[in-house]
């Protein structure tokens, strides 16, 4: 098998995980079953403070993880656009950039608000967690711009390039707390000092539910990206 039979093949497959009812009704039972959990099993009481605002932790943590996800497909479909070029990974690169964006803003939202329950700050310059993730902002909300101020078919390959450079701002930030000493945010993985009160269950249930949620939209940003090249094709078959 050579390397576009591997590529083929990979794409049917990312359709057929994309564009399946399963992902989109999976959505909605996850999504009630993280909802019912959250409210109904998790426990309110985090760092000993008992405040309703806790449970947002569970979907905080799960968007920051998947919104990782979503921009490590935007480097890797830049990487393969570069490589192989192909209109499909570009669509890819930028449908995962745009929801990746999505979820690294919800990110930094829901942790504002928790934050200002726990630590009576609603933003803190010295946390290292923190001021990294803002920086991953900045720099997709760079790509997005970089992406939109681009011609179709012409000059991808430097919202491509941007893609695979960004992308060294996501791992910095992951690995922030094991770099520097943080001032609020903990080391989780691997910390059997980690002192936040969160349920497994709970935090897994709700960390697939976004998980479904992010392949399902990627799913419909793809389709829509394909009408919009249809749209493009033959508007300017008309002009010719």
């Amino acid at each position: 098998m050579n390397t576009t039979q591997l590529l083929g093949r990979v794409i049917r497959l990312m359709r057929l995980v994309t564009e399946n009812r399963a992902v989109k009704w999976g959505t909605l039972l996850l999504g009630v079953t993280s909802i019912g959990l959250i409210f109904g099993v998790a426990s309110e009481v985090m760092y000993g403070i008992d405040h309703g605002a806790n449970l947002i932790a569970y979907w905080h943590i799960s968007m920051a993880w998947v919104g990782a996800v979503a921009l490590t497909t935007t480097f890797v479909g830049s990487l393969l656009y570069l490589r192989f070029e192909g209109r499909y990974w570009n669509r890819i690169a930028h449908s995962a950039g745009e929801i990746g964006f999505l979820f690294v803003t919800l990110t930094l939202i829901t942790g504002s608000i928790w934050g200002r329950v726990v630590w009576n700050s609603w933003w803190e310059w010295t946390d290292v967690r923190l001021v990294t993730f803002l920086l991953v902002w900045f720099v997709y909300a760079g790509y997005l711009v970089v992406y939109a101020s681009t011609e179709r078919g012409a000059d991808e390959q430097y919202t491509a390039v941007y893609g695979v450079v960004g992308f060294l701002t996501v791992p910095l930030s992951y690995v922030s707390t094991r770099l520097w000493i943080p001032t609020f945010h903990e080391t989780t993985l691997g910390n059997p000092q980690v002192s936040a009160n969160i349920n497994p269950l709970v935090l897994v249930v709700s960390l697939v539910a976004v998980s479904f949620l992010y392949t399902y939209l990627l799913g419909l940003r793809i389709r829509i990206h394909e009408i919009e090249d249809k749209i493009q094709y033959r508007a300017s078959g008309r002009r010719r």
